[in-house]
């Protein structure tokens, strides 16, 4: 199996995306936090000391979103159409799904800027909350589906 960011003398390279066709592309990845029982009804009142700790993930989301490609060395920065997040209260466990669905129409998949974006704003969750709780765990982030694109579909 060759890989693509390696040349024929096994430098790093961006993969060359110019003869692709453009397509429309959507691609949706997901990740929780796991949170104490306080930092998650601080979360849920809105107590927090930082502020609202939700809706600034969710900010955060979407600015990693768009700024994959200057964190990621061999993403292409991609012209996003939209950025659509969802957060989920787990009081079960306690904490919190968030889900990322980033989408263009263009030569190259979405899948690294949804994943970015869901690590981008746990990082977010984690770095309000570390007064109050300092075990704090991000798991599971993962990409759920993409469509679009030569690969074809996937659904995890």
């Amino acid at each position: 199996m060759n890989l693509t960011h390696l040349d024929e003398q096994n430098k790093p390279k961006m993969v060359d995306v110019s003869d692709k066709e453009n397509t429309t592309r959507i691609a949706t990845a997901s990740g929780i936090i796991e949170v104490t029982p306080e930092a998650f009804s601080a979360v849920v009142a809105n107590t927090a000391k930082k502020g609202p700790v939700l809706q600034t993930a969710v900010i955060a989301a979407i600015q990693g979103a768009k700024q994959t490609s200057t964190l990621i060395p061999m993403c292409h920065p991609l012209m996003l159409t939209s950025v659509k997040t969802d957060i989920e209260e787990l009081p079960d466990v306690p904490g919190f799904k968030l889900t990322v669905i980033a989408k263009l129409r263009g030569k190259t998949g979405v899948e690294m800027e949804a994943l970015t974006g869901v690590s981008v704003g746990l990082l977010t969750i984690y770095d309000m909350l570390k007064a109050i709780d300092k075990g704090l765990v991000i798991r599971n982030i993962q990409l759920e589906n993409k469509s679009g694109g030569k690969s074809g579909d996937f659904r995890r």
